[in-house]
């Protein structure tokens, strides 16, 4: 199968459970925007935040390194027991700690009154990370499908479960009368600690992926071959590096807004900035289904002659993709914002500058190629720190100045020096001829015609949504008269096999 249907194929595949989990998600954001207070969204994004970067340290890498080992040993079995039995011992060891000591680790992340969280949470991270190997397992043994399946059931039974907790429960205990339905829910449900509920909903889902995924753990369970484990980790550790970096310059902007902003409106400041981060839900999703896919197929498809000149065209769709979503999103804003709830919508003003640091963040995946391929791990390592030191120095100069605008702004700034870095050591190391002008072009575009549609902001709603149409309009019919001839070559490469 030719490069571009294969890996647009699997995008499609291993893309569809994460895109309709964040669209469901997404569409929940307006009801904890409306059920919770800003406070309370802010505990729910804060723990997902520490979530976000213990799972990368209870991965440490492991998940790219079974890529790039299954490649090169010819998917020796050894190699994916041995990273499977690594992880699940580690995982082990976290929920235990957490199991054992709640109130402890509660009170270090001032949340002393709340030591079920740190029980919770130790599970779902630490079922999380171990279910993530037989992910890879799957995604690299090319079972999108079963890999789809099992994704879109986590996501289906954590969504039910959110629905039955807070809409459900509280409908029935608000109905007159008695009856057993009611009696029983009010016998374990508490109305007053609603977050708790969105946690443990996770927490169920988590585990019922885990009971799916039993065939490929019982695989896990072979020889524990220790040269290839330390193959592994040699190759893992420094993208540990890569990827707790990655999660520092993604989750610790929240953490930075609770700890530094006053105490009485920090947790509120932290839920409405974290409301209008889900505003980049186009960018995100797509950015997440292509790395699912992209990361085997750069591998794969690395010992092809023409594979810098596929990693090249792929780059330029991929902006023609991102410039797009960012564009819909900028010229529809005044309707998107509608999703979430009437006290989260003053923070709106982050979303443009947080989704063009997505945007930047979604090319330097791409870019990145060169050091993975190149077994040069430790360079993603160094980018990714730095990126880090950036974001936190910004955070702590800018939160206490202008709030959560300079959590944006540390967003941005990290993502795009993350990029220029990441493609000026590339080319040295593994060069590609990228097409920047054409970068320069669709990402300039994108962003000039949403400046000029603010000359149009103080029309009618529906005179200035026309208009912001004309100029996405315009937008794509650029694209398809400087990708003409591309476009025709894809479109006949995409008939062949």
């Amino acid at each position: 199968m030719n490069p571009f249907k294969k890996l647009a194929g699997q995008t499609a595949i291993y893309g569809l459970p994460s895109i309709l989990g964040r669209l469901l998600n997404y569409f929940l954001v307006p009801f904890y925007t409306r059920v919770l207070a800003e406070g309370e969204f802010g505990s729910f994004s804060v723990m997902y935040s520490y979530t976000g970067i213990l799972i990368v340290v209870l991965t440490y890498g492991m998940e790219t390194a079974y890529f790039r080992y299954a490649a090169k040993c010819e998917n020796h079995p050894n190699v994916y027991s041995s990273t499977f039995l690594s992880i699940f011992s580690t995982s082990l060891l976290f929920v235990a700690v957490a199991q054992l000591f709640p109130s402890t680790i509660a009170s270090w992340i001032d949340y002393a009154d709340h030591p079920e969280y740190v029980r919770w949470f130790g599970i779902i991270i630490g079922v999380d990370a171990l279910i993530s190997i037989p992910f890879a397992y799957l995604r690299q043994q090319g079972k999108a499908k079963r890999f789809a399946v099992i994704r879109f059931s986590n996501i289906v039974i954590n969504i039910g479960l959110n629905l039955f907790f807070i809409l459900f429960c509280p409908y029935i205990l608000k109905m007159e009368g008695d009856s057993f339905l009611k009696s029983a829910i009010g016998s374990f449900f508490n109305t007053n600690d609603l977050v708790s509920y969105v946690f443990i909903s996770n927490l169920i889902a988590s585990v019922c992926s885990m009971v799916l995924l039993f065939p490929e753990i019982i695989k896990g369970f072979g020889k524990f071959d220790v040269a290839i484990w330390k193959k592994l980790i040699a190759f893992g550790l420094p993208m540990l590096l890569v990827g707790l970096s990655g999660n520092i310059n993604e989750n610790i902007d929240k953490l930075m807004l609770r700890y530094i902003l006053p105490g009485d409106i920090a947790e509120a400041q932290v839920g409405i900035y974290a409301a209008c981060y889900k505003i980049s839900i186009l960018m995100t999703l797509f950015n997440q289904a292509y790395r699912y896919a992209a990361e085997p197929f750069f591998f794969s498809y690395a010992e092809n002659r023409d594979s810098k000149n596929v990693y090249a065209l792929l780059l330029n769709y991929f902006v023609i993709i991102v410039g797009a979503l960012y564009l819909i999103t900028m010229l529809f804003l005044d309707v998107l914002i509608l999703f979430i709830g009437p006290n989260f919508r003053s923070g709106q003003a982050v979303v443009p500058v947080l989704m063009l640091g997505l945007l930047f963040l979604g090319v330097y995946y791409n870019l990145s190629v060169w050091y993975k391929l190149t077994d040069k791990p430790l360079y993603g390592a160094i980018i990714s720190i730095i990126g880090s030191v950036i974001t936190i120095v910004i955070n702590a100069v800018t939160i206490p100045l202008i709030g959560y605008m300079g959590s944006a702004w540390a967003t941005l700034i990290c993502y795009a020096s993350m990029m220029v870095i990441s493609y000026f050591w590339g080319q040295k190391h593994f060069p590609v001829k990228y097409n920047f002008k054409k970068f320069f072009l669709y990402v300039g575009s994108a962003v000039g015609f949403y400046l000029f549609s603010l000359l149009f902001a103080n029309l009618n709603l529906y005179l200035h949504l026309a208009i912001n149409a004309g100029l996405f309009l315009i937008y794509i019919l650029l694209v398809i008269k400087v990708e003409k001839v591309a476009l025709t070559n894809v479109k006949n490469m995409f008939r062949k096999e």
